[in-house]
């Protein structure tokens, strides 16, 4: 399916911003059937009123060991002592 950019309306401030076409497919690939009803200032600003850290689009991530291999890793959240951590390529092989 073939994407264009649209210019939608926020529902906040009343301005025009564009729905980019890579947005889009984002959006499908992710199942989200809705349009986005703010722009990214008004969606910054909700999210801040609502206590949701605004990390940019980036995930804090932590520096860990692997307990299976030894090889150093970051994972998305915070490694807690007694806990086994993998990097991705255990964690996918003891996953299956």
């Amino acid at each position: 399916m073939s994407y264009q950019d649209r210019t939608l309306a926020c529902v906040d401030c009343k301005t025009d911003f564009v729905f980019t076409a890579a947005e889009q497919e984002f959006y499908a690939k992710k199942g989200f059937t809705n349009d986005p009803k703010r722009c990214q200032p008004c969606r910054s600003a909700k999210k801040q009123r609502l206590g949701v850290p605004d990390t940019g689009g980036q995930r804090q991530m932590f520096d860990a060991t692997c307990a299976a291999c030894g090889k150093e890793t970051q994972v998305p959240f915070e490694p807690r002592n007694g806990r086994p951590v993998y990097c991705s390529d255990c964690f996918t092989k003891n996953k299956s």
